[in-house]
This record gives structure tokens, sequence and C-alpha cells, in this order.
């Protein structure tokens, strides 16, 4: 999908045009091959920056095509993805290239929240013609979604963990595995982001005016906080996970000497009758009230057992 914008230099004003006007803003959003081929047709570029940016395996990096003055942005954005019972938080790259000084390309694989929200003109002081703030808006908007997901992972695993207190099922175990996951994805991701912001800041890829550089500050500033949130959250999952193995690994421990418990009080009144069911002289055999008095024998035997397995703590 292409959708292409400018913003008016009089009214600040940004529209969604159909002709690729300079310093208009291009979205392409799961491009097909013959969209590719008509964006770099008019804007007699290659599609090598496009492509890398639809690959899902691609990091965070900065590259320049000399040839057709090309600057591309890579980072990793953060994405949720649904199914059937398990919401998994993931990223993807975003790539932003700028051609020349006349046209900005943003390329993802599929719609996310940081590119719609500028579409639809949710963030202010944004302008199509203003390519590099155009970019270090999209970083400290990339970082801001970062903390908003990682603060919703952190209260999703709080709510998992009080339903572990009174069940071990399967599906919150899974669950929690699903969050360690994420938080993994976006430590990674978070640190690769901070390498290209870091590279930026240095000046040599863009120009910064002073307004910019205090913008990058604040989007370095928002992803180290990132970081720092992912990596305690991720610790405190870690430790989380190892004490729901221990839990389970005792919860099994106790049913098992729970069973191990039962067996024996009922072993007492199996052996009693086995031995009055055998085909020999023993005593009480002819009496009237034998089978009474073994009945009781039984009972008495059976209590002791479980009072005194009770005592030592093996029934509970």
């Amino acid at each position: 999908m292409i959708k292409i914008y400018n913003t008016d230099v009089k009214t600040n004003k940004t529209t969604e045009i159909n002709e690729f006007a300079k310093g208009s803003w291009i979205s392409l959003i799961n491009p097909s091959d013959s969209e590719i081929k008509e964006v770099c047709e008019n804007l007699h570029i290659q599609d090598d920056f496009i492509r890398y940016s639809l690959d899902i395996e691609e990091k965070s990096r900065i590259d320049q095509e000399e040839d057709d003055n090309t600057t591309l942005f890579i980072v990793d954005t953060p994405i949720i993805e649904k199914s059937e019972d398990t919401i998994t938080y993931s990223t993807i790259p975003l790539g932003m290239i700028i051609v020349r000084d006349d046209f900005f390309i943003t390329v993802s694989s599929r719609d996310i929240k940081i590119i719609e929200n500028f579409a639809k003109g949710r963030n202010k002081n944004f302008a199509t013609y203003k390519k590099s703030r155009f970019i270090l808006q999209i970083l400290f908007s990339n970082a801001s979604y970062f903390l908003n997901y990682l603060k919703t992972i952190n209260k999703e695993s709080e709510n998992v963990e009080a339903t572990l207190k009174d069940s071990m099922k399967n599906k919150e175990l899974l669950k929690l595995l699903s969050l360690q996951k994420s938080l993994v994805y976006f430590t990674t991701a978070l640190k690769s982001n901070e390498i290209v912001m870091e590279k930026t800041m240095r000046g040599k890829i863009i120009k910064l005016y002073d307004e910019d550089e205090d913008l990058l500050e604040d989007a370095i500033i928002e992803n180290k906080q990132a970081i720092e949130m992912s990596t305690i959250y991720s610790d405190i999952l870690n430790g989380t996970m190892e004490a729901c193995a221990s839990l389970i690994s005792n919860n099994l421990n106790g049913v098992m000497k729970f069973l191990t418990s039962i067996t024996i009080v009922i072993a007492v009144p199996t052996m009693i009758s086995s031995f009055w069911g055998m085909n020999l002289n023993l005593p009480f055999e002819h009496t009237t009230f034998g089978f009474v008095f073994m009945i009781i024998v039984s009972v008495i035997l059976t209590l002791l057992v479980t009072w005194w397995l009770k005592k030592k703590d093996m029934l509970n």
C-alpha cells in the first residue's frame, strides 16, 4: 500500500495527495513488487533500501547510498501479535529513507501505530518537509511506545503471578514464558536502536539543529529508560519462573508423599484380611464373632497408622 502525504508550507497542514511531490512523505506498508517499482521509478532510486526494510530479520542500522544520494535508517518497533488464546509482543523493522533533499519514505511490513499517528495528524509540530526532525520524532515516539508496552507486559505478568498463587496451570506458565520471550526481544531491539541514535547524535549522518539535538537527546533518554525497565522486568520474570518451577516441584513432592501415605494406610486392613484369607488354622477362625473382631482390629491398626503418619506430617 502506498500513501503520500504533504505538508503545506503556509498553512502547515498535512494532507494526503496523489502525486510524488517534492517535500512529501511516502508511506509504504507491505508494498507489492509493482508498488516498489512505481516508487523507485518516480524517485529515481534503487529498490535495495526498501526491500531491506521489509526483511523481518533486518537489524537496526544506518546505511548510505552515494549513487542515489539516499540514507537509510532502520530501527525496531514494537508490535502486538494476537492469536486465538495468547497475545505476544514482538518487534519488526521500520525503515526510514531520506531521498536527497526531496522525499522521505517510511517502509514497514505491516501497519504500526507510530506511522498511523503521524498519518492521522496526532503528533504536533510535524511537517513532511522537515525530514531530519521527522526521523527524530519517529525515534522518540518509538521509544515511548516501547515504554508503554513494557508497562503493559509488567501488568500482565503481575496478573499471571496472582493467578499462579491459586493454581499451577500450563496456560499461565506458557503466558509467563511468552512474556519472558517478549522482554528478550524488546531488550535486544532497544539496545540496537540505541546504537542508531548514538550514531545519529554524532551529527555525521543528518544535519542537526539545536531543537533537533534536544529532541534526539530526549529520545535517547527515553530509550535508555526503556532498556532499564526491560532489564528489570526480565530479571523479575526470570525469578518468577524459577519460583514457579520450585513450587511445581514442591507440589509434586507433596502429592507423592500424600499418595504414599494413603497407600500405607490402605495396606494395613488389606494385609490383615490377607492373613485370615489363607487356608491355614488361624486365631478366631471358628469363633462366632471372629469376623467382627478382625474388623475392629483392622480399624484400630488403621487409625494408629494414620495417627502416626499425621504426626510425621505425611498426610498434609
